[in-house]
């Protein structure tokens, strides 16, 4: 009886989620899965860093997700001026009572966009750590719990280096993932000209109306651990991780907070595409963006033109699938 209600429970989410993307196409043209990665990444309780150069709808995709997912939304664009209590918030004190009183800061919430992360001083992206991994924050000796729901998605701009600072590894391993959104195809450009040329099919973010409710979330996180993954395909999670760690154009491989984020993410992507069990093509898809910002190359490889993507990509091949 409980297998008929699981799937029944997918067969709706499924419907669901692809409400969800068939809403964000008619907004943003060819991000298909990128929707799916950053869903994955929401529904397996990751974060995910959005890269790409002005332009490309970044900050656009990200607002969309979290319109569509009815939920506590906040938006923080960082500068080089924003300090820590800007994001966390800090203790007032209250005259009628002679005590401080916690007023939340914009970290709070269910979904936080965080808009150009690369332009805050470490101190302030430092201030995000204990909010990314323990879903909580120690403000004033007080602990501060976040909701079960929380997830931050960043942006930032690869190409722009004055005013920014590079985020260090260790908090880039907080991110579950690094999506890359590409430039569009040509046909894809074409499609946005001609959306914009007529303007009346532009749909405006205030009309859109949710998908997904927080419980429906709550009950996602649920059935994608239960997704089922065969012995065989964590096995291959293993050795697409080892791979990372023995290659001669790799300084630094994936830890095996890596190999976690992995297994977790196949999983949810495979209840996005309404199914109760991972493929090896499900890991495959998911390996490179769950992987690339985690490995250092050497400096011989980068000055011959690798990127961690291709080398994340070429490794997985040389990994033997399971039948």
């Amino acid at each position: 009886m409980n297998e008929e209600v699981k799937k029944i429970d997918i067969s709706l989410f499924t419907e669901k989620v692809n409400l969800l993307k068939q809403t964000v196409g008619n907004v943003i043209v060819g991000q298909d899965r990128q929707i799916d990665l950053i869903l994955s990444a929401i529904l397996s309780r990751g974060h995910v860093l959005i890269e790409g150069v002005p332009g490309v709808a970044k900050t656009l995709l990200a607002k969309m997700i979290a319109k569509l997912i009815k939920a506590d939304f906040s938006r923080i664009q960082f500068t080089p001026d924003l300090m820590p209590s800007d994001v966390l918030g800090t203790s007032v004190f209250n005259m009628k009572t002679s005590e401080f009183d916690f007023h939340a800061g914009p970290i709070f919430a269910d979904i936080v966009l965080v808009d150009e992360v690369n332009r805050a001083p470490a101190k302030t992206q430092s201030a995000l750590f204990e909010a990314m991994e323990e879903r909580q924050t120690t403000i004033d000796g007080k602990q501060h719990k976040m909701s079960l729901l929380y997830t931050i998605i960043a942006t930032q701009n690869p190409v722009e280096q004055e005013g920014t600072y590079k985020l260090p590894e260790a908090q880039l391993d907080r991110f579950m993932m690094k999506i890359t959104l590409p430039y569009p195809s040509l046909e894809e450009e074409i499609e946005i000209l001609n959306r914009h040329n007529e303007n009346a099919q532009l749909t405006r973010l205030d009309e859109i109306q949710p998908v997904l409710t927080r419980e429906d979330i709550l009950m996602m996180f649920e059935q994608a651990e239960n997704v089922y993954i065969e012995n065989s395909l964590i096995r291959y999670i293993a050795s697409v991780i080892q791979q990372t760690r023995n290659s001669k154009v790799i300084f630094l491989g994936a830890s095996p907070r890596a190999s976690v984020a992995l297994m977790k993410s196949s999983k949810a992507l495979a209840l996005i595409r309404g199914r109760e069990f991972v493929t090896p093509e499900d890991i495959k898809q998911i390996a490179p963006f769950v992987m690339q910002h985690r490995i250092l190359l050497t400096a011989e490889a980068e000055m011959e033109g690798y990127t961690p993507l291709k080398v994340i990509q070429r490794l997985i091949e040389k990994v033997e699938v399971p039948k």
